[in-house]
């Protein structure tokens, strides 16, 4: 998917976990089948899943990020009816793969599919994002990621996508709502954000949501960031579900549009040949903008 992106196959993992995991040593390895497009993921046996960057971190601020998200996680945990990602081992770099690692214990269910989305999830989700929208910030800011700043940091960024795009979507209605989402109020205060609530970082099981993935990217930042499921995920009644549950001012629910456009937008010329999931994703959010 990417320039440059470190691959990975099973018997290197295996010896990676011999040097690096030693107590794991001599499980099964088993790649896991994912849309994601930032780590590939290996299963361990059945208690574990390990997270290789497809672009490799060496530096020890790799690891502090990932030790400060799950400090994050073991706060909100309690506050909340899903399972999030349980942090088991962090590894330095290896002859084999010259960046970081982690491995978490596996959390059972299905990622959510967006044909079939359950009744309950609107519910579901708003209460997890209420949750982490009320965990205390304990004097964090936003730190300048792109996520969770002002949409009109990456304005220049999302008119060439929008540019980009003209042969794939229908990019006029989606000019109109990234002006507006740009002309809305910026939020009274930051709140802490997942940034990635994307469909397949959530599981569910009997038609309830049971697991949110994907939490090493928790950063404080315009809450409207973690509306984007409206969008990329839910619909009709589904979306107004959520946001009556959720409760954004006017002001949020604009700039979440932006959000999910942005995200959606740069996603599709870039994903188009490379991960059609994403790609298809990406489409069906921009349809959804288009006519809500």
């Amino acid at each position: 998917m990417h320039e440059g992106q470190w691959d990975l196959d099973v018997g290197t993992v295996g010896r990676i976990v011999a040097d690096r995991y030693p107590a794991w040593a001599g499980l099964p390895v088993r790649p896991v089948a994912s849309s994601g497009t930032v780590n590939a993921l290996f299963r361990l046996g059945d208690e574990v899943v390990l997270r290789f960057p497809l672009a490799p971190d060496p530096e020890p601020s790799a690891v502090e990020r990932i030790r400060a998200a799950q400090a994050v996680v073991g706060r909100l945990a309690p506050t909340v009816d899903v399972a999030l990602p349980e942090l088991l081992a962090v590894a330095g770099p290896h002859r084999a793969y010259p960046g970081w690692s982690s491995g978490y214990r596996w959390l059972p269910g299905d990622p959510v599919d967006p044909d079939a989305v359950p009744t309950a999830l609107a519910e579901d989700l708003a209460r997890f994002v209420r949750a982490l929208q009320a965990l205390p910030l304990e004097g964090r800011r936003w730190e300048g990621r792109w996520r969770g700043g002002p949409l009109a940091a990456v304005d220049t960024d999302v008119r060439a996508a929008l540019a980009a795009s003209a042969a794939l979507v229908d990019v006029g209605p989606l000019e109109a709502v990234w002006a507006d989402a740009l002309g809305a109020p910026g939020p009274r205060a930051g709140t802490w954000i997942h940034s990635d609530l994307m469909p397949g970082n959530l599981l569910v099981r009997t038609g309830r949501l049971t697991a949110v993935l994907d939490c090493e990217d928790l950063a404080v930042g315009d809450p409207a960031v973690d509306l984007m499921p409206a969008w990329n995920l839910l619909s009709g009644a589904g979306r107004a579900r959520f946001r009556s549950a959720v409760g954004p001012d006017e002001a949020a629910w604009r700039r979440g549009r932006g959000w999910a456009l942005g995200q959606a937008i740069l996603a599709v010329p870039y994903y188009v040949d490379t991960n059609p999931h994403m790609a298809d994703t990406a489409r069906r959010t921009l349809a959804a903008l288009g006519t809500s």
